[in-house]
């Protein structure tokens, strides 16, 4: 059988129509070299600059009565209560990597912990992190002689309540009565 050119035309045509029809619906047809209309894939913005606390390691480095209390109206009794702990006092000492060795919540062993200030001028101390992390306390208050540390996770201050850390005096000198 042969075509005429006629013919011949005709079948090329539909040929090259069925081609050009089958690129049009071939998945693979989008896959090209020129530049995509998609977005690029987002990227995570850098973690925000570490803002130093107003507290350093060392001003709470050293031996502390300590008490705790879950009603504000109990902190002054809580406070004198803390106070009389010195005879067994929780010691705070200096981490390896310039941090406190304190305990966190549920854990019988000491970890070294980080001091962190916030946007908001608030202090923190905790695992290293953002501030006001789930395992952090706040600083409530801190004037060298007292510190008042209040757990970030609502679910720990309400089973530790806020805790009250009186300085002990230095071993080996005795405390003089307040004068009367």
């Amino acid at each position: 059988m042969t075509l005429s050119p006629r013919e011949l035309r005709s079948v090329g045509v539909s040929l090259l129509a069925l081609f050009l029809c089958a690129c049009a619906s071939n998945p693979f047809s989008s896959m090209s070299l020129s530049p995509s209309s998609e977005p690029p894939p987002q990227v995570a913005p850098p973690p925000a600059p570490e803002i130093p606390a107003s507290i350093r390691p060392e001003e709470i480095v050293g031996r502390w009565g300590y008490g705790s209390y879950h009603n504000d109206a109990d902190r002054k009794r809580t406070e004198a209560a803390a106070r009389s702990q010195c005879g067994q006092p929780v010691v705070i000492n200096r981490g390896p990597h310039g941090g406190v060795l304190m305990y966190l919540a549920d854990s019988a062993q000491l970890q070294e912990l980080s001091l962190k200030g916030s946007p908001s001028g608030r202090n923190f101390v905790g695992p290293p992190g953002p501030p006001g992390g789930p395992q952090d306390r706040e600083f409530v208050t801190f004037d060298g002689r007292v510190m008042v540390l209040r757990w970030s996770n609502p679910e720990v201050q309400a089973r530790y309540g806020t805790g009250v850390y009186v300085r002990c005096a230095a071993e080996g000198i005795a405390r003089r009565p307040p004068r009367q």
